[in-house]
């Protein structure tokens, strides 16, 4: 699959899917400093590649991170989301053992909990108003009402 600015290419499809994920480690405990998220960072850019997705954005606090993600349509992004946080707490765990322990709850960093939202190109409305004025083709306008 190639890529074309937002667009992604592939044999049969043409994408442009973009996740905002939000993780918060347990119980929203302030446990990242700037060196664990470049850390986190890293491991994020690892986990995307190896889905075929890109990691397009990063940023954090002490308690949580934003990430910005373009991923294909092959993609689930449960198991993207389950990955991301898998392999950035194990990698977390092996660099930074001391200050990462303090702030595991029976064994989890991250919360089980995160928030995904859809985002880039058109509001759902511009969509909706796209598709009525589109042409029916003549035998079919009859019965065609909008939900």
């Amino acid at each position: 699959m190639t890529s074309d600015g937002d667009y992604r290419r592939g044999r049969h499809v043409v994408s442009a899917l973009h996740v905002h994920l939000v993780f918060v480690t347990k119980y929203r405990r302030g446990a990242l400093d700037p060196d664990m998220l470049r850390c986190c960072q890293d491991a994020m850019r690892k986990v995307c590649g190896d889905f075929g997705a890109e990691l397009r954005e990063f940023s954090g606090e002490d308690d949580h991170v934003h990430l910005l993600v373009q991923y294909p349509p092959k993609v689930a992004v449960s198991a993207l989301v389950n990955s991301l946080k898998g392999v950035s707490a194990r990698r977390l765990r092996s660099e930074y053992a001391g200050r990462v322990n303090r702030h595991l709850i029976r064994g989890h960093f991250w919360s089980p909990s995160y928030f995904a939202a859809s985002c880039g190109g058109a509001p759902p409305s511009i969509i909706r108003q796209y598709i009525e004025q589109q042409k029916a083709p003549v035998n079919a306008t009859s019965g065609l009402t909008p939900p």
